[in-house]
């Protein structure tokens, strides 16, 4: 019996690369695990069969839907919000309305998902969002949308563990630089660059970064709150 045997957690965007190694780890540790995917019904479906979990599509965009999902999924043990949208582009030329979506999935679809987790959460839950290194630098042009919308979240998991702490409920941001993933492949045309900047010049696995995502789920980072946990092989130092 692992420390989340029958905890219940909603992982919102689990279908693909870092949520899904987070939907894969929970589940294996015993929780009873839901995930959201707005574009990605085969790759949903295929992760749910693999691991017993549930997939439910969500657009994180649409704030309505986001909080009812949130407010159905019952009182939450653990809320990890992973969903997320990326532009890159001269902000001379980028569509607003890119601008405005990339806004609603990063900003405020963690706001509201957080506060309506928060609602119904046992004393003792955990909050966690899934950041970007580029939160805290922005080493190349034509991201600085995107660059916002992380550093809010450094804001919001500030306030919101003031707001909850009294409950004991947690709220941290998990920073990664870059991860093998579909949309940031190790082998990509950016690689030489990013492993330029870095201490350990390789991309990172998901897996390690769902490994730091269930260590603050767990028992041990009780006391861990309002805090950035970069995990980017050194990029940002």
């Amino acid at each position: 019996m692992t420390s989340f045997h029958q905890k219940s957690v909603l992982v919102l965007g689990g279908s693909r690369g870092i949520g899904a190694a987070i939907v894969r780890r929970f589940a294996a540790d015993g929780a009873r695990v839901t995930f959201t995917y707005a574009s990605s019904p085969a790759a949903a479906a295929q992760l749910a069969s693999e691991t017993g979990t549930t997939s439910v599509a969500t657009d994180s965009a649409d704030r309505d839907a986001l909080i009812a999902r949130v407010r159905e999924s019952g009182p939450l043990d653990v809320l990890v919000v992973n969903a997320g949208f990326a532009l890159h582009g001269d902000a001379l030329d980028i569509n607003p309305d890119d601008v405005d979506r990339l806004l609603q999935v990063n900003v405020h679809a963690p706001y509201h998902a957080a506060v309506e987790a928060a609602r119904q959460m046992p004393d003792g839950g955990r909050i966690i969002v899934i950041g970007s290194v580029n939160g805290d630098r922005m080493p190349m042009p034509g991201m600085a949308a995107y660059a916002v919308s992380k550093s809010a979240m450094q804001g919001l998991a500030r306030g919101l563990a003031r707001d909850f702490g009294p409950r004991g409920i947690t709220v941290n941001v998990v920073q990664p630089g870059p991860i093998d993933t579909d949309a940031n492949p190790a082998d990509g045309p950016m690689k030489d660059v990013m492993h330029g900047f870095m201490a350990i010049r390789r991309h990172g696995r998901p897996e390690e970064v769902a490994g730091m995502v269930a260590w603050l789920a767990g028992p041990e980072a009780s006391f861990v709150t309002g805090a950035m946990h970069t995990i980017d092989g050194g990029a940002g130092a």
